[in-house]
């Protein structure tokens, strides 16, 4: 479904990305482990067309993205959920998911409110509530709800746990397995968090200083050992 190839890419002349190639199948989740400025939101943000790339090629279902701004790369069935989520505070939740379904015009966009919402049981109590009043936890399931109302097929997902206790973060585990079963989801998922990582991956890459050093199946005990010592995440 994705194809990164050889992609260069940073903030005017600093180039944060090196020669990163990466693909996603359709269906599947991919993990990307790194530690803080190695590069993990650049690679997010390339894909999505938030940052222009200087040199390679972004590739979706077979077509290039190069030079298509995000709302073009968002109709085409990419949807990103960013760090620090970028809810918007002052619009209620309800306001929120509906910003979001208006790609979609009238009575569809109704609907696919009411799909999303079936698929996240704690939002429909706080539906009426400003963004900026939820918990930290309230606003990450907020902000993926709002990226599922333009109905993508890959969903790129940055830090996702960062700042949220430990027991939303395992119901997040099953939040998003539900999801990717139900709508056969492909997901690259950017996090710190290895054990969350393992639950939801069936892959992971370590980017390290702006290059994909490593690579694991989360299945394969051997292998995920070596990746987790050799990038120094042991522990």
């Amino acid at each position: 479904m994705l194809e990164v190839t050889r992609v260069r890419a940073g903030y005017g002349r600093i180039n944060i990305l090196d020669d990163v190639s990466l693909t996603v199948a359709a269906g599947e989740v991919t993990g990307v482990l790194g530690h803080n400025g190695m590069g993990k939101t650049t690679l997010m943000r390339a894909i999505v067309g938030e940052i222009p790339i200087a040199a390679g090629d972004l590739l979706f279902d077979g077509q290039s993205l190069r030079g298509l701004p995000t709302h073009r790369r968002v109709a085409r069935g990419i949807g990103y959920v960013p760090q620090g989520r970028r809810i918007f505070p002052l619009l209620t939740v309800r306001e929120n998911l509906e910003f979001a379904a208006s790609v979609h015009a009238g009575r569809r966009a109704v609907q696919i409110v009411d799909e999303v919402l079936a698929d996240f049981p704690a939002l429909p109590p706080l539906l009426d509530r400003p963004g900026g009043l939820l918990s930290g936890g309230e606003q990450q399931i907020l902000a993926l709800a709002r990226c599922l109302c333009t109905r993508p097929r890959l969903v790129l997902l940055d830090e996702p746990t960062e700042g949220i206790q430990p027991s939303i973060i395992e119901a997040m585990v099953h939040l998003l397995r539900g999801l990717r079963e139900r709508h056969r989801l492909a997901i690259v998922l950017v996090e710190q968090n290895l054990d969350f990582l393992r639950a939801l991956s069936d892959r992971i890459v370590v980017l390290e200083k702006g290059r994909l050093v490593r690579e694991a199946r989360a299945n394969d005990a051997a292998a995920m050992a070596a990746l987790v010592e050799s990038a120094e995440f042991a522990g």
